[in-house]
């Protein structure tokens, strides 16, 4: 069977992670009904600090902790592989790595990405910024694993901008890309549904974007929109403002023929 169910997962998350675990298990309940075999969680899914000294706080080890635990029963329990967003995982330096784990349908975790783009910027001239570097250390290394709907390409929100990223993933064989984000709503806005069909048009992948959506306890505010995107470009599913669940059908079959048909991927030249 070359067509496979996926689903994004849109959340509201506050502060509380006993809070944000509950609803997003029923989210991917709700997503396991209905067929999905893998799933996309948000950027900090599970917590929605109202400070980076809280986030850090709640650092967990690698490979294990309240969230890391949630992530291989929920995947093992649902049998559906779970992007897990990302995680706080302690790093070595006082900060924390924010870590996207990636859990197979037993809920082994088999493989994880650290965030290597990091969103240290001032979004408008009203003073809105952020300085993630603060308390967050990037990654350094791409990662793609190999899934039973292809090879995924992992990255995170702000990564959206760098488009090298998703080449070298696209190189490494990546025929689809997971993006959990949390976009302001003032960037969402005007670049967020550009940037998703661009990492797809440009490497002929689907993209699998899941965000936070709406006002945060925090003061934050984040666009939502969560989409899956075709091959093409093509938006093929979802979600404006409000929690929930984006749906789709992928089929390589198609994305195969397309490629062969229009061989972009292998014009690329370096100049």
């Amino acid at each position: 069977m070359s067509s496979h169910k996926i689903a994004a997962i849109q959340m509201n998350s506050v502060a509380d992670i006993a809070v944000n675990l509950r609803e997003a298990g029923k989210l991917m309940a709700k997503a396991t009904a209905q067929g999905a075999q893998l799933i996309v969680l948000p950027e900090n899914f599970a917590l929605m600090a109202m400070t980076e000294e809280q986030r850090v706080a709640a650092g967990e080890l690698d490979g294990s902790g309240t969230i890391q635990d949630y992530l291989a029963e929920k995947a093992r329990n649902l049998q559906v592989w779970i992007i897990g967003g990302t995680v706080p995982v302690l790093a070595a330096d006082q900060r924390v790595f924010a870590r996207s784990p990636v859990y197979d349908a037993s809920g082994e975790r088999v493989a994880y990405y650290d965030k290597i783009h990091l969103f240290d910027v001032q979004v408008n001239t009203s003073g809105e910024k952020y300085n993630e570097s603060a308390h967050t250390q990037a990654g350094s290394s791409a990662v793609i694993v190999d899934t039973p709907l292809g090879k995924l390409g992992l990255s995170v929100c702000y990564d959206l901008r760098f488009p090298e990223l998703y080449r070298e993933l696209s190189a490494q064989g990546a025929t689809l890309f997971a993006v959990p984000s949390a976009f302001t709503r003032t960037t969402g806005a005007v670049h967020w549904q550009l940037l998703n069909r661009a990492r797809a048009v440009e490497n002929l992948a689907y993209v699998i974007a899941a965000a936070q959506t709406g006002r945060h306890p925090n003061g934050r505010e984040t666009w939502g929109h969560s989409m899956i995107v075709g091959p093409w470009g093509e938006v093929i599913s979802e979600r404006a403002r409000d929690p929930g669940v984006v749906m789709a059908v992928i089929d390589d079959e198609p994305q195969m023929r397309l490629r062969e048909r229009f061989p972009a991927l292998q014009h690329r030249r370096l100049v």
